[in-house]
C-alpha cells in the first residue's frame, strides 16, 4: 500500500502525519510506503519544522529523515491513497491534472475522512504556540489507527461511495 499525505509546505502537518503513519504501519508489520508532499515548493529540500519534531521526538518518534518534497501529480497514478490534511489542500490537488479522476475513485480524501471523531481540517499549527502541535499529533495518532484499522487488509476496503467533501 502506497499512501501520501499532503498540507501547503511540507513541514508541519504531512510530515508529522507521515511519520507516525510509517512508524505505526511498521509496528504493525504492514509493508506500506507513506511518504508527504506540499503543494507549494517553499520548503522543497529542508527538514520539518522544528516544533513538530520536537513534538514528534518527545512522543517516541524519529523526525529526523524526513525533507520537504512537492507533490507530483503522478503520484495519483502510482498512490492507492493521497490524503489532504485540510480542505484547501484538497482543493489545491483536486486542480491538478488528473485530481479531479482521483478525487472521483476515491484515492484522494481529506486525512480526517478517516478520523473517528469526524472528519474535518487538521489545522496548521505553523503561526501557533506548542498546544498546536500536541494537537495536531493527537488527531494524527487518531486518525492513524483508525487508518490502520481500515486498511490493514488492503486498499479494497475503500469504496467510491464513502462520504467525502463535495468541495
Amino acid at each position: 500500500m502506497r499512501i501520501t499525505l499532503v498540507c501547503l509546505g511540507n513541514i508541519c502537518r504531512s510530515p508529522t502525519a507521515a511519520t507516525v503513519l510509517a512508524e505505526q504501519a511498521a509496528a504493525a508489520g504492514l509493508d506500506w510506503t507513506i511518504t508527504s508532499a506540499g503543494t507549494a515548493s517553499w520548503h522543497v529540500g529542508k527538514p520539518m519544522d522544528h516544533r513538530s519534531a520536537r513534538t514528534l521526538s518527545e512522543h517516541g518518534y524519529d523526525p529526523s529523515r524526513h525533507r520537504a518534497q512537492q507533490f507530483d501529480p503522478d503520484w495519483y497514478d502510482t498512490h492507492d491513497l493521497v490524503l489532504a490534511m485540510d480542505s484547501d489542500n484538497l482543493a489545491d490537488l483536486r486542480a491538478l491534472p488528473g485530481g479531479n479522476q482521483a478525487y472521483d475513485r476515491a484515492t484522494l480524501r481529506r486525512y480526517r475522512d478517516f478520523d473517528p471523531t469526524g472528519a474535518g481540517d487538521v489545522p496548521d499549527p505553523y503561526y501557533g504556540d506548542a498546544d498546536g502541535f500536541e494537537a495536531v499529533l493527537a488527531m494524527v495518532e487518531r486518525t492513524t489507527d483508525a487508518l490502520l484499522d481500515r486498511f490493514g487488509n488492503g486498499i479494497d476496503s475503500l469504496s467510491s461511495s464513502d462520504s467525502r467533501e463535495t468541495s
